[in-house]
């Protein structure tokens, strides 16, 4: 008779359950995986083979077939080789069938001992919805498993201590982690701190600005001007995740294999930074098997892009839907695929090729026709997306030399949180979590203009020549300067400051 085990695959950001089924019958020793699987799990078969025979059990000398159920879902990835070796032990009869109420997942190595496997946090997720009791996964990754609360999780270093588990001879107790105590675990940065770029004042205050209400920035300057150290810094300007943040964030890594080593539960909000060779998959995601790309990976976070004209066309205006939608989808003959891409957007730029357009010390050596071909890369559609828009001049050598700044980060970062938390208040239930996040309807019930207010709005949208979806920025920005003075109202200084990071070629 067959003998059942319950695994996972993984299609995008979810888990999908997949039965391995084992059958052996007499014939000619072979060993056959069907059910759409990749080179990975064809692979299986000798692992498997030398697993069981090392783990002290009796591997068949007879005709094998495994089946992954549903035949149609691709199956990739080394973590059926722990499913695939128990059913062959079930069906020979050495383990009774007992497990239909568990999930099994893990690679194994020659030698039987389990290795670590991407993937596990929406793997176990899926087990909870699902309604599985236990789940067994490799001890490496018990702490990442642990993080979803449900389900029993068995932490399994060898196939051997899983036999002898199912047997009842050596139980493994389940594996205990709490998600607060890794949630209280203390903030740390490894970027710069905001104290330690000299002058500036204002581009400061707009990366406050930015950080409080999740808007996305464009800086302009010569080079050395300090934009990169500026966007660096803003990584210790954002709060930490909370834990649903926390939880997603950590999913994506935990599938894209990137979770750092000791660290199951990822707090501190990303922060990427992609080379403008980059490539359309690399930045959006893409294969055959969609993976996610940098947007996604910066999802919740900053995704900073230095010498924004130098990336390709289509690859730049590729990010005008996810900055709209805040999702990214991936559409292949085999369905769609959406990934989260709720991120912050920031980039740097030139103000022309040779760096020196507008600086007041060294001279420009570009032609207009060259400056206007460069600073066109960039089309207008994605900067109506861009929220602020700060220049950033040359720093003179008296503001190099004075005393630093001695306001630091984590001062910057209280104010950010508290305006954070005023937003989370208004928003109440809603899932929006910050002022970027709002649309139409929630700009028009949260950010309400007085007569004074409308009345500079009304002029700015005149001489600005601002688009609707300008002027919706506008006011979101606006609704963030006031909540970083702690003001219920829209007042006109507030308005006029979001105004004053629109950029200054439409002011003219």
């Amino acid at each position: 008779m067959p003998a059942k085990v319950n695994t996972c695959a993984i299609i995008g950001l979810e888990g999908a359950i997949v039965e391995v089924e084992v059958d052996i019958s007499f014939g000619l020793p072979a060993f056959f995986v069907v059910g759409l699987p990749d080179t990975a799990v064809q692979e299986a078969r000798e692992r498997v083979r030398a697993a069981i025979r090392n783990s002290g059990c009796e591997f068949p000398m007879r005709r094998i077939t495994v089946n992954l159920a549903p035949a149609d879902l691709k199956k990739e990835g080394p973590a059926y080789d722990l499913p695939i070796a128990l059913g062959v032990i079930i069906c020979t009869g050495q383990l009774p069938p007992n497990a239909e109420d568990s999930l099994f997942l893990g690679e194994l190595s020659l030698d039987g001992h389990l290795r670590h496997t991407t993937g596990i946090l929406p793997m176990v997720a899926l087990a909870r919805q699902r309604g599985f009791r236990t789940v067994y996964v490799p001890a490496a990754d018990a702490k990442e498993a642990a993080l979803i609360e449900g389900p029993a999780i068995i932490p399994v270093e060898t196939l051997a201590d899983v036999v002898a588990h199912l047997r009842g001879e050596r139980p493994i107790p389940p594996y205990v982690a709490p998600l607060d105590s890794l949630l209280e675990a203390p903030p740390h940065y490894d970027g710069p701190d905001v104290s330690h770029v000299r002058g500036q004042e204002h581009a400061k205050r707009a990366l406050e600005v930015a950080a409080a209400g999740g808007h996305n920035l464009l800086m302009t300057g010569p080079p050395g001007s300090g934009k990169t150290l500026l966007a660096r810094s803003l990584a210790g300007l954002l709060p930490p995740l909370t834990p649903d943040e926390a939880l997603e964030v950590t999913k994506i890594y935990s599938i894209s294999g990137m979770l750092p080593q000791g660290t199951p539960l990822i707090i501190q909000r990303p922060f990427r930074s992609p080379h403008y060779t980059i490539s359309h998959a690399g930045l959006v995601g893409g294969g055959r098997w969609p993976r996610p790309g940098e947007i996604t990976l910066s999802h919740r976070g900053v995704l900073f892009l230095d010498e924004l004209p130098e990336f390709g066309h289509n690859v730049l205006e590729v990010l005008r839907q996810p900055m709209e939608d805040k999702v990214v989808t991936i559409s292949r003959a085999q369905g769609n695929v959406t990934f989260p891409a709720n991120v912050m957007l920031v980039a740097a730029m030139n103000p022309c090729p040779c760096g020196y357009y507008g600086d007041t010390r060294r001279q420009c050596t570009c032609n207009p026709s060259t400056i206007t071909r460069y600073q066109k890369r960039v089309s207008g559609p994605l900067l109506d997306r861009i929220d602020m828009f700060i220049q950033v001049p040359r720093v003179e050598y008296e503001k190099l030399v004075a005393p630093p700044n001695t306001e630091t980060s984590d001062a910057v970062r209280g104010r950010v949180a508290q305006a954070r938390q005023m937003q989370r208040r208004r928003f109440g239930e809603s899932p929006l979590t910050c002022n970027a996040d709002m649309g139409p309807e929630e700009v028009w019930r949260f950010c309400p203009l007085t007569d004074t207010t409308r009345g500079l709005m009304q002029a700015a949208m005149r001489q600005m020549d601002l688009s609707a979806r300008a002027f919706h920025r506008v006011l979101k920005l606006a609704r963030t300067v006031a909540d970083l003075a702690a003001s219920d109202d829209i007042a006109v200084v507030h308005l006029a400051e979001a105004l004053q990071y629109r950029p200054r070629e439409t002011a003219g």
